[in-house]
């Protein structure tokens, strides 16, 4: 059994990790460290992100989606300029988590890996995320 939110914690999170790590780098020339250090996780990881050697083809079909690729945008910029704290960062991702729930971007994924039942009502709309971060 896997429920969805494992889900975006395997292919998800790092996924939107590595397009923010990417950012900061080439964008706000950031280094390894200093990024790593901002998103709460090693230099080894974000190495991994940038040489692309973390992941596989269900990654780069996340990497696709454009609200994705502009929520993570969004967020090197907030984080780089020093307008975003962490609470509104991970505000952010939920929003995107939610989305993609709600557009069944995560459904296609969960069936992709398991055998689902045809009427799965796992992913519900929902049109805010809770706010107490």
């Amino acid at each position: 059994m896997r429920p969805p939110c494992e889900l975006v914690v395997k292919y998800v999170l790092p996924t939107f990790r590595s397009l923010i790590a990417k950012e900061l780098i080439e964008t706000y020339k950031y280094s390894q460290v200093a990024a790593a250090k901002e998103l709460g996780t090693t230099q080894a990881a974000i190495s991994q992100y940038v040489y692309s050697k973390r992941g596989d083809k269900r990654i780069k079909l996340l990497e696709s989606v454009p609200m994705i690729r502009s929520s993570a945008k969004k967020l090197a910029k907030g984080i780089a300029n020093k307008e975003i704290t962490s609470a509104q960062a991970m505000l952010e991702f939920c929003r995107v988590c939610i989305a993609l729930r709600k557009h069944k971007v995560i459904c296609k994924l969960h069936r992709e890996l398991l055998t689902l039942p045809s009427i799965c009502d796992l992913c519900p709309p929902r049109t805010e995320p809770r706010r107490n971060v």
